[in-house]
C-alpha cells in the first residue's frame, strides 16, 4: 500500500521536474540535426526544427559545396568536411549551394 507521504513526495517531485523543464533556457533544449550533401543533393531537411537548434552540414561529395541562406547562414565545405550553423530565426528558410544552384532545400523552423 502506498502511504500518503509517498504520494505527496511523488507529486512534489513531478511538479519540481515540470517547473525545471519550463525554466530551462532554449539553448538547453536545443537539438542537433544533420543534413548530408551527397550525389549533388542536400539530404532531407529534418522535421521539428526550432530556434536554437544546430544543423551539422556534412559534405560527402567529391565537390566543394555551400549551405547558403540569405541573411541566415553560409557554410562553405570542402569535400569530406563538415560545418555547423545555429538556427536563429523562425520561419521558412530556403537554402542553396552557391556553386551548384540546382542544389536547394528548405528549413521550416518554429519558435
Amino acid at each position: 500500500m502506498v502511504s500518503a507521504e509517498h504520494t505527496r513526495r511523488a507529486v512534489l517531485l513531478t511538479a519540481a521536474a515540470s517547473a525545471a523543464a519550463v525554466a530551462l533556457p532554449a539553448a538547453a533544449r536545443a537539438r542537433t540535426h544533420t543534413i548530408v550533401m551527397e550525389k549533388m543533393r542536400f539530404g532531407p531537411s529534418p522535421a521539428g526544427l526550432r530556434v536554437g537548434d544546430t544543423i551539422v552540414w556534412v559534405n560527402r561529395d567529391l565537390f566543394r559545396h555551400t549551405a547558403t541562406a540569405r541573411n541566415q547562414f553560409d557554410v562553405d565545405l570542402a569535400p569530406g568536411a563538415s560545418g555547423r550553423t545555429v538556427l536563429r530565426a523562425a520561419g521558412t528558410i530556403p537554402y542553396i549551394c552557391r556553386f551548384h544552384p540546382g542544389m536547394t532545400g528548405v528549413l521550416t523552423v518554429a519558435r
